[in-house]
């Protein structure tokens, strides 16, 4: 196979993706639709070492090393609540695409920086946040039940529903690695 029809494989394999996240972003399933406003009756912690009582916030910038991004705060809340509501009560600031701003993650906390020179195993990147991030170099999203393992989220930041005791994370994946959060 040339380089061009892998390049036009992995194109079109990224677009249907790009898709079926927003498709997902535009309906939220009724199951997990919470019957009344979620509640927070405070803001984030400044630190989620221990016990949290609403839903832990991790941000790991993983394969960059941006320890300027990571945190982990716990934000309380008593019901379902968007994702992207409990980002923006644990200060953490994301930024979509010039494409799909709302429907995926290009920016995390500022990182990666547009001047960033990105290694992978085929040379540097930049992200430019226009499109859908290249499928080497992206913020991947993950949800870890009260009791059990990560899970890579099905939908995303608009219509992903977490629960008081769940884990919520962002992570940034170069090639693969970190394939998923520590545990």
């Amino acid at each position: 196979m040339t380089l061009t029809k892998i390049r036009t494989a992995a194109a079109s394999s990224l677009a249907a993706a790009g898709l079926l996240l927003a498709l997902a972003a535009c309906s939220a399933p009724a199951t997990t639709q919470p019957t009344s406003a979620p509640a927070s009756s405070a803001s984030a912690s400044p630190s989620a070492s221990g016990p949290c009582a609403g839903v832990k916030v991790i941000v790991d910038s993983g394969a960059l090393k941006q320890a300027a991004a990571d945190t982990s705060v716990c934000v309380p809340v008593s019901a379902a609540t968007p994702a992207a509501k409990v980002l923006d009560e644990a200060k953490v600031k994301t930024v979509g695409t010039t494409q799909y701003p709302t429907e995926l993650v290009c920016r995390v906390n500022g990182v990666p920086a547009a001047d960033l020179e990105i290694t992978h195993k085929g040379g540097t990147y930049k992200e430019e946040c226009a499109g859908m991030p290249a499928a080497f170099a992206y913020w991947s999203l993950w949800v870890k039940p009260a009791t059990g393992d990560w899970a890579y989220a099905q939908e995303g930041l608009a219509t992903l529903q977490v629960n008081p005791g769940e884990s919520l994370e962002l992570l940034y994946t170069v090639d693969g690695e970190p394939a998923a959060p520590k545990a």
